[in-house]
């Protein structure tokens, strides 16, 4: 019988803000954008009494908590803190499926020999992560993946939850629709509306029923809430794409507004990706416009790039391609994909500007990691870097994308 552990950090980005910054501990935190358009990355538990929770509106939220500290996000502090919680979950088991920067699976069915049962494997990491990072983490543990991750939501914070194989039909039965994986809101609204209420309802309900109502993804439904789940912890995914969007406080209208936005994610792409030493061969510029209609333009290369100029060029070339421009844009993301590990075969006629872009980018990312992130920036990049566009409009914080 295997034994999966999910672990989640609780309020990830909020609880590393209180940590590094005493003054907040015991304090509502809302991480994101205090903006129109903000909308809330994460919320300290003393935000949450008051009914706040990540992705809502921030306006909404200060509505809710008006004494909530609203902090930009610091996604390069979470990333080095996530990396440390994921360094305490490979010391028990090299099975480690991570699915966002606070929470993954651990199979660690054959660590038990080692470190014992389930619960205390999960009791051990718990404790490695508050004396390494000073942050709380909870667990769920149980015989697969399904029920771990559906056990550590069930006593957050500091929480510990354990489901025992011959247990795991009476943990689920009495669950809301809504515990249900995937379930969102509007499916739970259409599943309650004709008498599904619990997990029980569901395991209990032909897949042909719930496919008509839900669609064809439904038909597993039935197995998952009776608690059947062999799906296997699946660790070190490679990414399918690298990249990062961000969203406007008011439209922005013209190329030259948008080109200075779209060279600072190019730049934030190319970081990312030298740090992961890969290379990518697909470009491609997203844009939402002001009524929130969403296209993308990419571009296949002849061969991976990395580096900021070299995405960014092709970034600038694909913005041209869009009509509209003059309606108002409130996002630009780009995102590079068809990855590749960099440092492959030479060519027999190297671009010799390119390796030395490749270079500059490595010295650049040296030097911020020794100094900071503003060692090395842009000129063009100064103001905007600052909160202040150059053009009349700071973006919201950027968001980070990783598809796997």
């Amino acid at each position: 019988m295997r034994t999966i552990l999910h672990i989640d950090m609780d309020a990830f980005f909020a609880s590393v803000e209180q940590r590094d910054d005493p003054a907040l501990r015991g304090r509502p935190v809302l991480v994101g954008a205090n903006s129109p358009r903000g909308v809330v990355a994460a919320a300290s538990y003393e935000a949450r009494a008051f009914g706040v929770r990540s992705a809502m509106p921030m306006v909404q939220a200060l509505r809710r908590c008006p004494k909530a500290i609203v902090i930009r996000p610091r996604m390069d502090r979470y990333r080095e803190a996530s990396a440390e919680v994921f360094a305490v979950f490979r010391r028990f088991t090299p099975l480690v499926e991570g699915l966002s920067l606070d929470e993954a699976f651990l199979d660690v069915s054959g660590s038990r020999a080692l470190f014992g049962d389930g619960p205390a494997i999960a009791r051990a990491i718990k404790a490695q992560i508050r004396e390494r990072t000073g942050l709380v983490a909870s667990a769920g543990v149980a015989p697969n993946k399904f029920v771990a991750k559906i056990a550590s939501a069930m006593d957050k914070p500091d929480g510990l939850v354990v489901v025992a194989p011959e247990g795991v039909e009476a943990f689920l039965r009495p669950l809301p629709v809504e515990r249900m994986w995937g379930v969102g809101p509007k499916a739970a609204a259409r599943l309650r509306a004709v008498g599904f209420v619990t997990l029980g309802d569901l395991a209990a309900a032909s897949p042909d029923t719930l496919r008509a109502i839900l669609g064809a993804g439904a038909t597993a439904l039935p197995a998952l809430a009776r608690g059947q789940d062999e799906r296997p912890v699946v660790p070190e995914r490679d990414a399918k794409s690298v990249g990062g969007e961000e969203t406007f406080p008011r439209d922005l209208h013209r190329i030259e507004e948008l080109e200075a936005h779209l060279l600072r994610q190019s730049a934030r792409v190319a970081a990312r990706l030298t740090r992961a030493h890969l290379r990518g061969r697909c470009v491609t510029v997203k844009l939402k416009y002001g009524n929130h209609r969403t296209r993308t333009r990419a571009r296949t290369l002849d061969e991976a790039v990395g580096d900021t100029d070299s995405i960014y060029d092709v970034a600038r070339e694909l913005l041209r391609r869009f009509d509209g421009l003059d309606r108002g844009v409130r996002l630009i993301g780009v995102s590079v994909s068809e990855l590749r590990p960099a440092g492959g075969p030479a060519s027999l006629f190297p671009d010799e500007e390119k390796l030395r872009r490749e270079r500059l980018e490595v010295l650049a990312l040296t030097l911020r990691d020794r100094f900071g992130a503003r060692a090395v920036t842009r000129a063009r990049l100064l103001s905007t870097e600052d909160g202040e566009s150059g053009f009349g409009a700071a973006a919201l914080p950027p968001e980070d994308e990783v598809e796997l």
